[in-house]
């Protein structure tokens, strides 16, 4: 009984390897990359990429254990719901109200420490942010709402509701 469970596990787990979800791999120039708005000096760029990219953009670097069913499912699943909350190739497309809601989204994510995912940095140890670096990107994004405050009126910084 064991030996054939076990075999029906194998030939599921073997089957399963054909079914791969589509790669978030864009090609060519992102057009909507938050740069096309505001400046991101290198500092912020490096904590982009390093913290913040594989789930929050268009292009994901995949692991090796991307090739590896469940897996990938599931990493999918996290880089589908990173890109629905916010995507650094896709901001300057945003309505205004809703970048200046994603900056502020971003900042609270950081001082909760709800960014980035622990199940992320503790395969990526490098995107474990220091100190500095959240600072840092915090500065940078009320930076940036300031900037959006500053150039808009009140009333277009508002979030429609939703009905």
């Amino acid at each position: 009984m064991i030996k054939k469970i076990l075999i029906v596990f194998v030939v599921a787990f073997v089957v399963i390897q054909f079914f791969r979800p589509q790669k978030n791999i864009a090609a060519g120039e992102q057009v909507n990359h938050i740069s096309k708005l505001y400046n991101v000096p290198d500092n912020v760029k490096t904590i982009l990429a390093k913290a913040c990219a594989d789930c929050h953009s268009n292009n994901t670097n995949y692991p090796w254990y991307n090739n590896i069913q469940p897996v990938a499912w599931w990493l999918n699943k996290h880089v589908i719901d990173g890109k629905r909350h916010f995507n650094i190739d896709e901001f300057a497309s945003y309505r205004i109200a809703k970048q200046y809601k994603k900056m502020k989204e971003c900042v609270d994510e950081l001082k909760e420490g709800e960014m980035p995912l622990t199940s992320y940095t503790i395969i990526h140890r490098d995107a474990v942010l220091t100190d500095t670096e959240k600072q840092t990107f915090i500065n940078w994004c009320t930076s940036i709402r300031d900037s959006i405050k500053a150039k808009y009126p009140a009333d277009s910084l508002v979030m429609p509701k939703r009905k």
